[in-house]
């Protein structure tokens, strides 16, 4: 059977430090928002068949279902804690045999091994492919529909949540998982581009404005490198960085 990779991007915009971080500009003169540039960078990607956009309940998150209709996208709305049960909605609707996993603050994807770990995913017969080493924003998943649905029927209220790999995580003697680790360069956990407070933003925004000439596919090497030039850009999110890491698996 062919297996089908849907991306499911889980929206809402709640948030305690920075509201509608998803609809945040990049761009503020063009109005390239985080999740334009989300979009815009995985539909690049030939093995992506379906985007689907997995929208929070609640009448501040009907902006969602617009945007969807801009981007001509089919969408979900489910509860707004159980992240795992929107994602698994995504891919039933899309008719997925898996699901790639970015999120919906995280603008800059490390795009350039998803092809090749697609496929080695598909041959290997995985359950799950992690790419988790890489800056904070950067990494993805791919599971495969089957390990979701058995984690939400089998896991407590914490996997039903934005920790939507914790029980195939917690429990890697019942799937099949790859876990791929990116270039040395690209394991730096001081940095993160991912949008959660005010200072990622503006970090993000000033990454975007030099580089967007590429865009949607920034190289994240090359963000590396203009970041080591600029070490007061490091310092504005560092207060971050290491509360990030240390709970971004848990």
């Amino acid at each position: 059977m062919k297996r089908r990779l849907v991306a499911a991007i889980a929206c809402r915009n709640q948030g305690a430090r920075l509201y509608g971080k998803p609809l945040q500009n990049l761009d503020v003169e063009h109005s390239v928002r985080i999740l334009d540039n989300i979009i815009d960078c995985l539909r690049t990607l030939p093995c992506i068949d379906e985007i689907v956009l997995g929208i929070s309940e609640g009448v501040e998150n009907e902006v969602f279902k617009r945007v969807a209709e801009e981007k001509g996208l089919r969408y979900v709305v489910g509860d707004q804690i159980d992240v795992l049960a929107r994602l698994v909605a995504c891919g039933q609707l899309a008719g997925a045999t898996d699901i790639f996993r970015v999120t919906s603050e995280s603008p800059f994807l490390y795009f350039e091994p998803v092809e090749a770990l697609w496929q080695h995913h598909q041959e290997g017969g995985a359950d799950a492919t992690f790419m988790d080493e890489v800056i904070d924003g950067c990494g993805f998943e791919i599971i495969s529909l089957s390990a979701l649905e058995v984690s939400h029927a089998r896991g407590e209220r914490k996997h039903r949540s934005e920790l939507c790999t914790l029980y195939i995580r917690e429990h890697p003697q019942d799937f099949k998982i790859n876990k791929a680790t990116p270039p040395a360069e690209l394991i730096r956990k001081d940095l993160r581009l991912t949008v959660d407070n005010p200072e990622d933003l503006a970090v993000c925004r000033i990454v975007y404005g030099v580089f967007k000439s590429s865009a949607p596919r920034l190289s994240i090497p090359e963000i590396i490198k203009f970041l080591d030039a600029n070490p007061r850009l490091i310092e504005l999110t560092a207060p971050y960085a290491e509360a990030g890491y240390a709970t971004m698996y848990r």
